[in-house]
């Protein structure tokens, strides 16, 4: 009797142990991905908007480590801005190639969120909601976080901006785009074929 108990005992345990380290196995990492000049092409909208107020205008070409800000004319630099905080600025901006085909493979091998700094710009929620549904409807709204800092708890954060890797613990990609191109003290992805590389 006594051994049949312990041995029911042991059974017990060893089924436990068993359940444990396949749902360890199965714990799947995460991956925070920024939207803007990440996703969406934030550089194009700009340009276009440009020709279409300045179309009398030259635009300086675009150079490595300077924002698009930086090659406006003095005279038009300081009211350019205001576009991004108007209403719709969000909502029809172009997708960066091969980002919905890589973002969807990554969703089969791992957690995928999608993490913008949205709360800068008060009018840009909506239009963000409704363009990742048009663009990667397969990203649940659940799955995606708006914020200010980007204090994530992921284990890959995917951004053009460096400033959103500072107390960050996880493996960081910087994303290239022209104001980043002089950064050097992070690993960089300059395509999403590049990611697809590094993380499929």
């Amino acid at each position: 009797m006594f051994f049949k108990l312990n041995l029911n005992l042991l059974i017990k345990i060893f089924i436990s142990i068993c359940t444990i380290r396949i749902f360890e196995k199965m714990e799947r990492q995460r991956i925070g991905i920024d939207m803007d000049e990440v996703l969406a092409d934030v550089i194009a909208k700009f340009e276009t908007l440009y020709k279409q107020h300045h179309p009398n205008e030259t635009l300086q070409e675009q150079a490595d480590g300077i924002e698009f800000y930086d090659l406006l004319p003095e005279h038009i630099a300081g009211d350019f801005r205001k576009h991004i905080y108007e209403k719709g600025f969000f909502r029809d901006l172009e997708v960066i190639e091969d980002s919905q085909r890589v973002v969807k493979e990554l969703t089969k091998k791992y957690d995928v969120f999608i993490v913008s700094a949205a709360m800068e710009f008060r009018n840009s929620l909506e239009d963000k909601v409704d363009w990742l549904a048009d663009h990667f409807p397969f990203i649940s709204w659940q799955r995606t976080i708006f914020c200010g800092l980007k204090i994530v708890n992921v284990d890959v954060l995917i951004d053009d901006r460096s400033r959103n890797f500072i107390g960050f613990d996880g493996r960081p990609l910087l994303f290239t785009s022209p104001h980043n191109r002089l950064i050097t003290e992070f690993e960089r992805v300059n395509t999403w074929e590049e990611v697809a590389a590094k993380l499929l």
